[in-house]
């Protein structure tokens, strides 16, 4: 029913280091999160493959990254709905060996470079995403139960303390679970199936993140400004009548300045004016930057001196 969203997070990580100097002090921060963002969705595609690959023998949909609200906002890595009963799975995909603690609830990492990190305790998020999904179902005078799991991406993981009561899982470890637990008690009709399946997908909500120099107290003037060329990504499209042309390889693309003002918004502000506009793309023209401006169909604020513009992140982004 749903696949996983793609990460403005990682697009918004991947775009700062572009735009910082090589030796700025923020750069390994950056890149450390995003090697941990990519552990994480890699973890969550192989769980996707096995869910989406198995054939159950009853009735399912199945939600990937799925966002909703209830007392609060809450995320689920998977959602598997049935007729009887829902199956929510967290997702971990973490090197070495693992703790599982429960006073206080955390998880230690050690890995084998002798690192150790530590966690908040996956039982505890999942423990809450039961509850939250139940409160949101309540909502709705929807009562079935709720199970849960622990999903390990990768079976070199190792578990050296379990949690007390949580399953822990390997991904072909799934369908066995999910066919294990018990079908009985009242059953959703198909009416109420499908409607509760179009609800999810009505309520899910898009995570839009902070910019990542908002995020990081990174000062817009480390920002690096420059077109982007989507053909080499190399930074420095020189602006021609009508076009970029690209210095590098070459390419010329009448539209660069799209991807390159995306990146602003994930970068440095969710808004932008004339002036910075024309800082950031390298062009003098106010004209030519209004024009830039209005072709994106960014929604503006504002008086013509003082006006601001922004983009509604969810369109540029895959559901």
């Amino acid at each position: 029913m749903k696949e996983r969203s793609d990460s403005l997070t990682l697009k918004g990580l991947m775009a700062a280091q572009s735009r910082l100097t090589a030796n700025h002090p923020m750069i390994s921060v950056i890149a450390s999160k995003q090697s941990m963002i990519e552990a994480g969705i890699g973890g969550e595609q192989q769980v996707s493959e096995v869910l989406n690959r198995y054939r159950f023998p009853f009735k399912n949909n199945i939600f990937h990254d799925l966002s909703l609200s209830s007392d609060s906002y809450f995320q689920i890595d998977h959602l598997l709905k049935t007729p009887n009963y829902g199956v929510i799975l967290e997702t971990k995909n973490l090197a070495g060996s693992l703790e599982f603690r429960d006073n206080p609830p955390q998880l230690i990492q050690k890995r084998e470079d002798g690192q150790i990190k530590y966690y908040e305790s996956p039982v505890e998020q999942l423990e809450r995403n039961i509850e939250l999904m139940s409160a949101w179902l309540s909502q709705r005078n929807i009562d079935f139960p709720l199970y849960g799991a622990i999903v390990l991406a990768y079976p070199k993981q190792h578990v050296e303390i379990p949690p007390a009561t949580t399953k822990i899982l390997f991904p072909n470890m799934i369908p066995p679970f999910i066919k294990s637990l018990p079908q009985e008690g009242k059953s959703l009709d198909t009416s109420t199936f499908n409607w509760l399946s179009s609800e999810l997908l009505r309520n899910h909500h898009t995570y839009i993140p902070k910019p990542i120099f908002e995020s990081y107290q990174i000062p817009l003037r480390d920002v690096q400004p420059g077109v982007r060329c989507e053909s080499c990504g190399k930074i420095g499209m020189v602006k021609k009548p009508r076009t970029w042309h690209c210095p590098f390889c070459k390419v010329n693309n009448h539209l660069a300045h799209r991807g390159t003002l995306v990146e602003w918004f994930l970068v440095v502000k969710r808004t932008i004016t004339n002036r910075e506009c024309r800082e950031f793309l390298n062009i003098k023209d106010k004209y030519t930057a209004n024009r830039i401006l209005q072709s994106m169909n960014l929604k503006s604020q504002g008086s013509y001196r003082d006006r601001t513009y922004s983009i509604d992140l969810r369109s540029i982004i895959r559901n």
